[in-house]
């Protein structure tokens, strides 16, 4: 997934990570590891093609919603979201994951870099509900051990749960 980035009014540059569309049954295990329900708002924090946020309000019945630095991307999630009969259940924000609002999202998904992951590992624990769950593709969160791990389709999947502030 593209990763947020921070932006100096006048400067760009590239997305910190280059999107890598994660596979469907990659997908569906994040969610499943993650044990959402249509209770859930799932957040994908660099959403790419949005195919998480969208498998989430198909599958799970959760509502989601989308960061994504690339404006392509955002505009190929949102149409995929129409497609996909689920417009109105997820939105996708064309935004800096760092210093986007995640207060109201009960799961997040992951698919960064371990550095940009020990990046997040502050505004994870600080924004979101004790309780809320983080789900990461392949890379670990710094020093924050995982209550859970998987290996699906070759690839390792994290599980933490937000403790109480």
């Amino acid at each position: 997934m593209a990763a947020g980035l921070l932006l100096v009014p006048g400067q760009s540059r590239g997305p910190d990570v280059y999107f890598a569309s994660t596979r469907q049954a990659v997908a569906d295990a994040m969610l499943t590891l993650a044990a959402v329900t249509p209770d859930d708002v799932v957040y994908d924090l660099g959403s790419g093609d949005g195919r998480i946020v969208i498998m989430a309000a198909q599958k799970y019945g959760a509502r989601g919603v989308g960061i994504e630095i690339d404006s392509k991307l955002v505009a190929l999630s949102r149409e995929l979201a129409r497609e996909g009969g689920v417009e109105e259940k997820v939105s996708f924000v064309e935004a800096d994951m760092f210093t986007s609002d995640i207060s109201a999202a009960t799961v997040v998904m992951l698919y960064l870099s371990t550095t940009i992951n020990a990046d997040l590992e502050p505004k994870l624990r600080r924004e979101l509900r004790p309780g809320s769950r983080i789900v990461s593709q392949q890379f670990p969160m710094g020093g924050w051990k995982p209550d859970e791990t998987q290996r699906v389709s070759g690839q390792d999947l994290f599980l933490w749960h937000v403790p109480n502030h």
